[in-house]
């Protein structure tokens, strides 16, 4: 039961409640006084919503473009009880699969049946007859029907006006003024209609008969490259479904080459006879069709996927393709030439990440930042693209330390002058003499993240102070970076030659910090 409008409604009645006269959206009172001994349970909404998406998931076996509908509607308020929910499903160009439209139809209410679901399908050429056929155009006998195009008008005149999707009010409006059937709206002139009811009749009725165009959206994109396989009974076994994952692989990668395109990500999702789906999913570094490559990638999930009482269905779709060039044949003729040098670190990349998980492995990506701890930041790894470690282009006469610190950390410097290089320095409570020292190299603060009131950069901030780098080795073959903030003279902040970004800020005690480790 529901509540709505104030009162308690029956969302949905068995079978025995349905033959003693109990029909969704009856009062509860009215259904008390019929069925004094009636049982009732408060409706469920999440747990519909649930059901719905593990049908709509179930439904892929039919159609890649499948979705939740949530019942008649108006404008953003849903209507209606939740057993007018149901689901949408766009099988232009599959019915074929299936010997037919008729054929899909029937097979399709023969399995939520089966499934345990009280199930009625209605096909059209438009979404809004579909709609009304499926609700009001079927029943216990008759649990399907299909119209073709053009009888829109013809088949929908003697169903309800509530198959046309209006809000409660509008729809018991019309029924007191004796418009109770469609067709009784044909005769209406649109402006007469839109005048006393609104925009939404005749919205609903031009979307109905195909005179208006009615967008809808599936529950997850359509794979533009996905091939299937069906069983002519059951299987089980791990080793058929790893050699039915083999041949759709060997069809799918057929396809993909064809089209110049490379496979980023797949699901193999797997239709059991009980109506329940299961899937697994792996992605690729790179644009990928090497069938033996990506089988492999999958073994490891195939032991994850319960096949219940038994599979009927297989289906493999690409989810996300990228270009990918024809392979160059070997000089000898057997086989295609060896893939560019770093396909062996993509195909490492692939188990790793299939194995460990999203975010299990990761790249360094550069940033437009010239800092050394901003310049780079981790992203999906990328093989066959060298990303070097600092964005400045200066790096190649300055090298970098591989390892930065995750923040750099203050050290305690012993200088034999002011603004010379380190003589020694103590850092986690350990001592070290500095033998030899290279720098300084000078990188000025980014002053556009934040600029003082007069314009100028505001020095303080982390990040926001000119820094001198040195690297220097230790008596031990230890090799640091360190930099030193603060404590430049007054005339280099009065030079004419520097600009705000690299014009030291004076009258600061300088401060070291240790922001990396060399090999």
């Amino acid at each position: 039961m529901i509540q709505q409008r104030g009162a308690w409604r029956l969302a949905a009645v068995d079978d025995v409640a349905a033959r003693a006269g109990l029909t969704p959206g009856m009062p509860l009172a009215d259904a008390r006084a019929r069925l004094p001994d009636l049982d009732t349970r408060p409706a469920d909404a999440k747990g519909d919503r649930a059901a719905l998406t593990r049908l709509a998931h179930w439904a892929g076996r039919y159609t890649p473009w499948t979705n939740i509908d949530n019942g008649a509607d108006d404008g953003d308020t849903k209507i209606g009880t939740p057993p007018a929910a149901g689901l949408w499903l766009d099988v232009t160009g599959c019915a074929h699969l299936f010997g037919g439209e008729d054929a899909l139809l029937a097979d399709l209410c023969r399995r939520l049946k089966s499934a345990g679901y009280t199930a009625r399908a209605g096909l059209a050429a438009t979404p809004g007859a579909a709609w009304a056929l499926a609700r009001f155009g079927t029943g216990n006998t008759v649990p399907w029907r299909r119209i073709d195009a053009g009888q829109e008008k013809d088949a929908l005149a003697d169903l309800p006006v509530a198959g046309l999707r209006l809000a409660d009010e509008t729809t018991e409006a019309l029924m007191r003024l004796g418009l109770r059937r469609i067709g009784d709206l044909y005769p209406l002139s649109r402006a007469a209609l839109a005048l006393r009811f609104g925009l939404s009749p005749c919205l609903r009725l031009d979307q109905a008969l195909g005179d208006r165009d009615e967008p809808l959206s599936p529950l997850a994109p359509p794979p533009r490259f996905q091939v299937r396989l069906n069983f002519p009974e059951p299987i089980g076994r791990a080793d058929d479904i790893a050699q039915a994952l083999e041949r759709l692989l060997a069809a799918l990668t057929e396809r993909l080459a064809r089209a110049g395109k490379g496979a980023r990500r797949l699901e193999f999702t797997l239709y059991r006879v009980d109506g329940t789906a299961v899937s697994a999913a792996v992605g690729t570094a790179r644009p990928m069709r090497d069938a033996a490559h990506l089988a492999h990638l999958f073994h490891d999930k195939l032991d994850g996927l319960d096949p219940g009482f038994g599979i009927e269905t297989a289906l493999l779709a690409a989810r996300a393709v990228d270009p990918l060039a024809a392979d160059q044949a070997a000089l000898d003729g057997d086989g295609p030439a060896s893939s560019a040098p770093d396909s062996g670190l993509a195909r490492l990349i692939d188990r790793l990440a299939n194995r460990l998980g999203p975010g299990g492995v990761a790249g360094l990506r550069p940033r437009d930042s010239h800092l050394p701890e901003r310049a780079q930041a981790l992203g999906p790894p990328m093989p066959g693209k060298v990303v070097s470690r600092l964005s400045d282009p200066m790096q190649e006469a300055t090298p970098r330390p591989i390892h930065l610190l995750p923040q750099p950390e203050p050290v305690d410097v012993v200088t034999p002058t002011p603004l010379g290089p380190p003589a020694a320095f103590r850092w986690r409570r350990h001592q070290h003499r500095v033998v030899s020292a290279e720098g300084p190299e000078r990188i000025a603060p980014e002053w556009w993240r934040h600029l003082s009131p007069d314009g100028g950069p505001a020095g303080g901030a982390d990040g926001l102070e000119t820094r001198d780098y040195y690297r220097v080795e230790d008596d031990a073959g230890a090799r640091f970076w360190l930099y030193r903030t603060g404590g430049f003279p007054a005339d280099a902040a009065r030079d004419d030659q520097a600009t705000p970004a690299n014009r030291p800020r004076p009258g600061q005690a300088p401060k070291w910090f240790l922001h990396g480790l060399f090999p």
